[in-house]
């Protein structure tokens, strides 16, 4: 079984992670482990995110959470209108978001579509900002799987540090949760490159298809078992994408996971999260449910474009005194 890098806790966690092998065994062990994970109670999940959503961050504290945001942020942007200038102009933002105040963080990563990963990692070249790609067809993942890995490698070949992955939902909710995790695994090796090293791994879920919250816990536990890096509520183009409540579900099914393996998972909510308040409030929940661990942009990201122009005009607000608006920011 392909996993994540493991902390170093010697064999305790190689046992851990053998234990938890034997679930992927076949697709009927798989089904039993995943319908087994204890079900969700929807009430008091949508009550405990609503609860944290109203937890007030006082001003030096918010000063510190929205660099902290900005600098988890996956500048992102994945329409058939792109061009090379685009993507040069979105990450030049990436490394430098606000001209007038240099001690604005970077954003973590920029994430373009595989044919534009190339002008992305020239415009970011010998930065920490790392270049995010989606593939295995997205978002949609409706391809076969030669074409889906061909998609990964080329991405990965041309200087994608991240790789966002879509499922096969469809595959998913039909039950086949073994050609699922298969699926992910093969993606995962995709990731390696000649010398050995590999890009990271985000599984995305599209949790507004996937139903019901037992099946957002069930696909965030097939995809730390086949080897996610990152686990992912959306790609952001549907109608219900990032929830507090569905990115809560994740948040406690890696904290479960690590306490199982040993093997630490990080997660994206994207899609939807637009203003500096939305941040705060996943910020929030992830403080409480997994703690100040994942509470840095390698265990922690948002998907977003149009966020980062509102934490520049709150940062702005915060130091000057004074809101300067929407055209403060440039828009990509």
């Amino acid at each position: 079984m392909t996993m994540p890098t493991v902390p170093a806790n010697g064999n305790e966690a190689a046992e851990r992670l053998a234990s938890m092998a034997a679930v992927t065994a076949s697709d009927g062990a798989l089904r039993r482990f995943l319908h087994g994970l204890p079900g969700v109670d929807p009430v008091g999940l949508e009550a405990r995110a609503a609860a944290l959503g109203t937890r007030s961050i006082k001003t030096t504290a918010k000063a510190y959470a929205i660099d902290l945001a900005i600098s988890m942020i996956d500048l992102t942007t994945l329409e058939g209108a792109d061009t090379p200038g685009k993507v040069r102009a979105l990450s030049a933002k990436a490394l430098n978001p606000d001209p007038t105040d240099r001690e604005t963080p970077r954003t973590a990563a920029v994430c373009v579509y595989p044919d534009m990963v190339a002008t992305a990692a020239e415009a970011v070249r010998g930065s920490d900002v790392k270049v995010a790609s989606v593939a295995t067809a997205f978002p949609a993942g409706r391809a076969a799987l030669p074409v889906k890995l061909a998609d990964t490698a080329d991405a990965v070949a041309a200087g994608a540090h991240e790789i966002d992955m879509v499922i096969d939902r469809g595959a998913f909710l039909a039950g086949r949760y073994l050609s699922v995790f298969e699926e992910i695994k093969a993606v995962k090796e995709a990731c390696r490159r000649p010398d050995g090293s590999a890009a990271r791994l985000k599984v995305i879920f599209e949790t507004g298809e996937l139903s019901t919250y037992d099946n957002i816990r069930r696909a965030s536990w097939l995809g730390m078992l086949a080897g996610a890096d990152f686990i992912k509520t959306s790609t952001g183009k549907v109608a219900v994408n990032a929830t507090p409540a569905n990115t809560l579900l994740m948040l406690e099914a890696v904290r479960d996971f690590r306490d199982a393996t040993g093997v630490q998972v990080g997660v994206k909510p994207a899609g939807g999260i637009r203003t500096t308040k939305d941040a705060m409030k996943f910020l929030v929940l992830v403080n409480e449910t997994v703690g100040e661990e994942w509470l840095t942009n390698e265990w922690f990201r948002f998907g977003a474009s149009s966020l980062l122009n509102d934490l520049l005009m709150q940062r702005q607000k915060l130091s000057t005194g004074r809101y300067s608006g929407p055209d403060y920011v440039t828009v990509d």
